[in-house]
Formats: structure tokens, C-alpha cells, sequence
């Protein structure tokens, strides 16, 4: 009972005016940002995390959570009218959404997604308020050398994860590591790599960092790739409600999606296109009408939405019980928490009770807020994809500059923001994720403090590290992480390379 007194105390403060309004500023800043082409979740949070700044910890995180959920969203009505995926999780709602938009049936496809989206997002977020205890529970019992084990293993699955190259995420991990060295050493009181210059005693500014990478980064990747043509938007023609047959074939997906997306999404190493893949694969396995994937199916937007928001709720598991972001758009969220001097992780959990399920409250509060507002406001969403992309890219850029200014009016600030974004576009120019950069900056200096506390403890003996059994399935899993993705790849080239072969034979 104690997890239903406390998720009721969470709504207390969820349903307060104020946060309410908070909520439903997020939800639709987010889902207005996330719906406009080739922005998906992780940029819409980094471009609005600025909008935040400003608030109170808790109004700023419930706006944060109503963003987080509306970009997501977002992403769904690009990619069924556009045939635009703004991430690589909406690559499956795509197949299938713009397919049926083509036959005129846009309204049923956005439908679907849109309950899919919250009868996904309904279940996850109860299933976060019902694990979330118990993996507290259990990490509270972490010492230092555990805490290291748990930072190096988010280390090697986010690099590992992102990206065709292992090699390319330990360099972006490295370059964010690099990055988290400068400013005053908390351990010596001792400036690092601040060459003299007063603004970067501080260290780097995870929110200028996130917002340079992700918004400014993305805007000159687009502007210097060529255009393909002009993008045809499909109308909503009909009634956007969905037919009795549409339900009946809609509603085991959502609940299958849901069950594929969150334990993924929930672990460290998961990723919502996993979940969105296998979903559409369990679909097209159980359909009673398997000529209709690939032309439309109904059942192949639905489960896939439905795991994407699942897996999206998943994420927050490990990001607030155990600070661990895993995918880009938890390590921009590690951030909000950040620029309030809030560290997620189980002591969040007992030392600030009210903030942590106040916010988990206000993920249902935003659920529900998206279903009742976006079905009536499709039109409105239609109209935002034909904003041209010239003029969409440029506002991102002011944007982007006016949020970072208004947060740290700084010239410094300013050359940072210029800096990284060049920095942003170089990494997407080359295929070097992203995500990983910012996971450096951030867990760094904290698996740093970490480490260093574990050898004074031990006196420098290094064998602290792996004397507790967590520490070491820890670091293994970790290993893992790295070594598996190799063999497979290898295995992999080793296949191809025996057909060929056996070809020339």
C-alpha cells in the first residue's frame, strides 16, 4: 500500500492548478514541436528545455514530463501523413500510418496511434509506480565501488546502443567524458581545463551542451544535406474516429505493444525500435489478414505505437531509480534534472519523496491530457507540416540562441552554444551518435567522485572494485555490452563473406 499512498500523494501535488497548467503547456509545446518534420522526442525536449529554466523544480519537471509525452506523439502524426519518421522508433509506424493515409485513411491510422499512445502510456506509468520501489530498494544498499560498476555499465550500453559502431560510440563517450573534466575539481577545489577563463570554472552547461548537439547540430546537418524533393503531405480525409472493425483489430496490438515496449525500454541496454520492431513482427505473425501489411494494416501502426510509448515510459525506470539514461532523450531529461541540482537515483526517491511521484502523477495526468486534446486538434497538427523547411530550421536557430541566452545571458555561454553545434554537425556528418557525448558530461564527474571515494575507502587498492558481487555482474554486464555487439557484427560480415565465396564458386 505504501506505493498507492505515495502515487496519491503524487497526485496531490500533479493536480494542483498551477502544474496542471504546467501539463498542459508541455503537452502541447511538445506535441506542436514534435509534429513539424524531422524533429523527433529527443530534439524537442533539448529545443523547449530552456522554456523550463525559469520554473520551480517541480513545475519544471511536470512541464518537462507533458513535453517528453507530447513529442513522442509528435513523431506519430509526422510519420503517418508525412511518411517522415522523426527517430528510428517511428520507422514502423511509418510503413503502415502512410499507407493507409494514401487510401484516405489518415483519421483511423492517427486514432489508433493517439489511443494506442495512452492505453500504452496508462499501463507503463503504473508498472514505473509499482517497480520503481522495489529497484530502490535494492540500490540503496550501492557503496561507491557499486555506484562506479553501475556508471561504467551505463557507459558501455549507451555506446554500444547507439549507432553501427561500438568503436564510434566510445569515441563520442569519450569526447563527453573529456568535456565533464573541465571546471573545479570537488574533490581538490582545483581548476581543470578552464585556461583561464572565469565562465568554465562552473564546467560546461549540460543544458547549452543538449541544445547545441541535438537543435543547432540537427538544423546544419539538414541544411547542408541536399533536399530530395518536395514531401507530400497526405490529407485527413473522413472521420478521424475509428470503425467498429478497427477497434476490435486495434485493441489486443495496444495491449501486446505495451507488453513488448516496456520491459525493453526498462532495460539498460533496451531502445524503443527494438520494441517497435518486434511488436510489428508479432502483429504481422497473428493477423487474421497478412496480405494487408505492407498496404495498410491498422494492426501494424497500433502495436508499434503502443510499444513506442511503453518503451518510452520504460526509460524512466533506470533514469529515476538509478540515474542511468539510456536512451538520448532520458540523457536531455538527466539534464532538466540537473539544472536544479537534482540527481535521479534512489536517494532522489527518500530525500525528495514528493517531487519524484509527483512527477510520475503528472506522466498519467499528461496521458490523458494528449487523447482528449490531440484528436480534436488533428487539423491543426496538418496544418503545422507544411510550414516550409527553410523557415522551420531558421526559427529552430533563433530559438534555440534566445533559450540559451535567457538561461546564462553569457558571450561565453553564447561561443559554447556556436561551438558544439558545429561540433553536433561533425559527429552526424562522420555517423557518431550523439547521445553518448552527453552521457559523459554527465555520469562523468559523478563516476569519477565515485571511484575516488571507493579508493580512499580501500587505500588505493584497486581490488575494492570488484569485491562485492553487484560490483562484479555489473562490470560484466558491461563487458558484455561492448564484446557482444562484436562478435554478432563479426559474425555478421564472417556470414556475408562466405556467401560471396561461395558465389565466385
Amino acid at each position: 500500500m505504501d506505493t498507492f499512498a505515495l502515487l496519491a500523494q503524487g497526485f496531490l501535488v500533479a493536480l494542483e492548478p498551477i502544474n496542471l497548467l504546467y501539463a498542459l503547456i508541455g503537452v502541447t509545446l511538445g506535441t506542436a514541436v514534435g509534429v513539424l518534420p524531422g524533429i523527433g522526442p529527443a530534439l524537442t525536449v533539448a529545443l523547449l528545455l530552456p522554456v523550463t529554466y525559469k520554473l520551480d523544480p517541480a513545475g519544471s519537471l511536470i512541464m518537462f514530463a507533458g513535453i517528453y509525452y507530447g513529442g513522442m506523439y509528435g513523431g506519430s502524426t509526422t510519420s503517418i501523413l508525412l511518411n517522415t519518421p522523426g527517430e528510428s522508433a517511428s520507422i514502423v509506424t511509418a510503413l503502415e500510418g502512410n499507407k493507409m493515409a494514401r487510401k484516405g485513411r489518415g483519421g483511423p491510422a492517427l486514432a489508433t496511434a493517439a489511443i494506442g499512445s495512452f492505453v500504452a502510456g496508462l499501463i507503463a506509468t503504473i508498472g514505473l509506480a509499482l517497480i520503481a520501489p522495489w529497484i530502490v530498494k535494492f540500490a540503496l544498499s550501492f557503496g561507491p565501488a557499486e555506484y562506479f560498476a553501475l556508471m561504467v555499465l551505463a557507459f558501455m550500453t549507451v555506446s554500444a546502443a547507439f549507432g553501427d559502431s561500438s568503436l564510434r560510440g566510445l569515441t563520442a563517450l569519450f569526447i563527453g567524458l573529456a568535456l565533464g573534466l573541465i571546471g573545479i575539481d570537488l574533490q581538490t577545489g582545483q581548476a581543470r581545463l578552464a585556461f583561464g577563463i572565469p565562465d568554465l570554472l562552473d564546467g560546461i552547461e549540460v543544458t547549452t551542451l543538449a541544445v547545441a548537439l541535438f537543435a543547432i547540430g540537427e538544423t546544419l546537418s539538414i541544411a547542408a544535406t541536399p533536399s530530395s524533393g518536395d514531401e507530400r503531405i497526405e490529407p485527413v480525409k473522413g472521420s478521424v474516429w475509428m470503425s467498429r472493425e478497427d477497434w476490435s483489430r486495434s485493441w489486443k496490438p495496444w495491449l501486446r505493444g505495451t507488453a513488448i515496449g516496456f520491459p525493453i525500454g526498462a532495460m539498460p541496454a533496451g531502445g524503443a525500435e527494438i520494441g517497435t520492431f518486434l511488436s510489428y513482427s508479432v502483429e504481422k505473425q497473428l493477423t487474421k489478414k497478412p496480405e494487408e501489411f505492407g498496404q495498410g494494416a491498422i494492426e501494424g501502426v497500433a502495436g508499434p505505437e503502443a510499444a513506442n510509448n511503453a518503451s518510452a515510459a520504460g526509460t524512466l525506470v533506470p533514469l529515476l531509480t538509478l540515474g542511468l539514461p539510456t536512451t538520448a532523450t532520458a540523457a536531455i531529461m538527466l539534464a532538466g534534472f540537473q539544472q536544479f541540482g537534482l540527481q535521479p537515483g534512489p536517494l532522489l526517491f527518500t530525500s525528495n519523496p514528493q517531487l519524484v511521484w509527483g512527477l510520475i502523477a503528472s506522466l498519467l495526468v499528461a496521458n490523458l491530457m494528449l487523447v482528449v486534446l490531440n484528436l480534436p486538434l488533428i487539423g491543426l497538427w496538418v496544418r503545422l507540416l507544411s510550414i516550409p523547411r527553410h523557415w522551420l530550421y531558421a526559427g529552430i536557430l533563433v530559438f534555440a540562441t534566445l533559450g540559451t541566452i535567457g538561461a546564462n545571458p553569457s558571450a561565453v555561454e553564447l561561443g559554447i552554444l556556436l561551438a558544439f553545434g558545429l561540433l553536433g554537425y561533425l559527429l552526424r556528418r562522420f555517423d557518431y551518435p550523439i547521445a553518448p557525448v552527453v552521457v559523459g558530461l554527465i555520469l562523468g564527474p559523478l563516476a569519477e567522485q565515485q571511484l575516488r571515494r571507493a579508493l580512499a575507502i580501500s587505500q588505493g587498492d584497486l581490488t575494492v572494485l570488484v569485491h562485492s558481487p553487484i560490483s562484479i555482474i555489473l562490470l560484466t554486464l558491461a563487458a558484455a555490452a561492448v564484446i557482444v555487439p562484436l562478435v554478432m557484427r563479426a559474425r555478421g560480415q564472417g556470414k556475408i563473406l562466405s556467401q560471396l565465396a561461395g558465389d565466385e564458386d
